[in-house]
């Protein structure tokens, strides 16, 4: 008698997300003339976090006639959400760290959202307890057991452990480092950082040749800092600017009246929710399914046309002045500017990301600690998951959602996204599913639903000389006084306060030029 052979289980799902498609007639499509020009003061092109921090800034002074035009459905870029009948989930962002307490606009808009209660006698920030990440925050899968927190030490050995200690004790003198200009050695935005050549020096070398140069041979150290680079930058450690993979560590100074600098301030939307704090006074002003295809100075006023997608018509505004809140290889083919679309293609590479959203009954658990908000798996090319039904109070549901997240850092940037491209929903499942048995092993008879977001190009890479070389700065430029930029890819590194402050510094400049 033949014996019968269990077939895989088919998991339902699809790949979601950014309208490529739609994107690449930038690239691909030549766009005839507009068929209706409408005035407007201020044009934004680029729904992301710098543009809504732009629009914020500008509706709090009191400039109302203004756009924003955005590709996606929703605004939001890297923060973008999903949601079901479960929670709402992130497709991208999902915390912010505690903020530096010496970056007022960011505290203020953190305050005016409710994260922020008040402060206390001594000038410390009140953060709201549902929003600081609940206990237990994060667990590392490591030698066979669940550990407590992220830097290895469950099994590690004793040399390890010591090499560790002393990388840790190395990052916090750098986050107490002054320049002799008296500026942080490693400060947010990046641009407030010290400027004296033994902290910039470490821009013009990877973070591996530092660990190297400083005898951190430690394999688990090596781990954990390859594994922190990733994860904020989608970047390995030996590929990123030393400066940059130090400033992770050293740059967060915030203390709260109830938090420390190392704590975190999430949501079930992650980053989507502080979205929706930025978008609610404006959202009228917001112009979705809108493809900007062109962007030329006439006379004293700048022509933004634009594909309506619903419509299929090309239309345009005249405007005073025009704010590109986009990565710069996208506003180098916006201006037609082929000098600044070289100089891009050779200093800025931007790293794919894949990210899967999981409805699932609770699995199978190895031995150490329990579920946490974030779940890493040590070796793992994944970054592990989120929790994104963590911060719910009712914690007896039956059915969770788990955020999983992989930088596509195998080969080089075009390389991994034409892979990424190539892949069908059943590759991805598969892959998942053999990340996550390892620490799960009835996954794959758990999970009710598998949807997969691919971000062709998340965010610019680091590399050595991006910090603190001249590019970025020469890239941000103004265009005669009435073409401005902003994007983390001109910051440098792609953290939430990098955007906000590129967006809320590009509005005082366009605020200026108003008068």
């Amino acid at each position: 008698m033949q014996a019968c052979v269990r077939s895989p289980k088919k998991i339902s799902g699809k790949i979601v997300g950014a309208s490529s498609d739609i994107g690449h007639l930038l690239r691909d499509k030549d766009f005839t003339k507009p068929t209706s020009i409408e005035d407007k003061e201020v044009v934004i092109i680029g729904g992301g976090i710098s543009g809504l921090s732009a629009a914020r800034e500008l509706f709090r002074n009191n400039i109302h006639d203004f756009t924003i035009l955005e590709l996606e459905k929703e605004v939001g870029g890297n923060a973008a959400i999903g949601h079901n009948e479960i929670s709402a989930y992130p497709w991208g962002a999902h915390y912010v760290p505690l903020p530096n307490n010496d970056l007022k606009e960011y505290l203020d808009f953190l305050e005016e959202s409710g994260a922020i209660t008040g402060y206390n006698p001594a000038g410390l920030p009140i953060y709201n307890e549902f929003y600081l990440c609940f206990d237990p925050q994060e667990r590392l899968y490591i030698n066979g057991k669940w550990q407590e927190g992220l830097v290895p030490h469950f099994g590690v050995p004793a040399n390890d452990v010591l090499q560790i200690k002393t990388f840790l004790k190395l990052m916090d003198d750098y986050r107490q480092a002054k320049g002799t200009d008296e500026k942080d050695a490693f400060s947010i935005p990046i641009n407030n950082s010290s400027k004296d050549e033994q902290f910039t020096i470490l821009d013009s070398i990877t973070m591996q040749q530092w660990m190297q140069e400083q005898k951190l041979t430690s394999t688990y150290l090596q781990w954990f800092v390859n594994y922190s680079t990733r994860d904020d930058f989608g970047t390995t450690c030996d590929k990123i600017s030393a400066w940059t993979g130090i400033h992770y560590f050293a740059a967060r100074k915030g203390k709260g009246a109830n938090a420390e600098h190392h704590d975190t301030l999430t949501w079930p939307a992650g980053n989507g929710w502080l979205v929706q704090q930025l978008k609610q006074s404006f959202t009228p002003q917001i112009q979705n399914n809108c493809l900007a295809v062109s962007v030329e100075e006439q006379d004293q006023h700048v022509l933004v046309t634009y594909l309506d997608v619903p419509t299929n018509q090309i239309k345009a505004y005249r405007t005073k002045q025009c704010l590109m809140a986009v990565p710069q290889f996208i506003a180098a083919r916006m201006l037609h500017d082929t000098p600044r679309a070289e100089k891009v293609k050779a200093n800025l590479h931007y790293t794919p990301w894949a990210v899967a959203n999981l409805k699932l009954k609770a699995p199978e658990e190895r031995s150490g600690l329990a579920l946490c908000w974030d779940n890493v798996m040590y070796e793992s090319k994944s970054l592990g998951y989120v929790n994104a039904t963590h911060q719910l109070l009712d914690q007896k549901v039956p059915v969770r959602n788990y955020t999983w997240y992989l930088p596509l850092t195998d080969n080089d940037p075009v390389s991994e996204r034409k892979l990424a491209q190539k892949k069908t929903h059943e590759d991805w499942v598969k892959l998942i599913i053999n990340d996550l048995k390892i620490v799960h092993p009835d996954i794959e008879a758990v999970v009710e639903n598998i949807d997969v977001q691919v971000w062709g190009h998340a965010m610019a890479q680091p590399l050595p000389g991006i910090a603190h070389g001249n590019v970025r700065h020469e890239l941000a430029a103004s265009i005669n006084n009435r073409i401005h930029f902003a994007h983390t890819d001109l910051a440098g590194i792609s953290i939430f306060e990098e955007a906000f402050y590129q967006g809320l510094n590009a509005a005082k400049t366009i605020l200026q030029n108003l008068i």
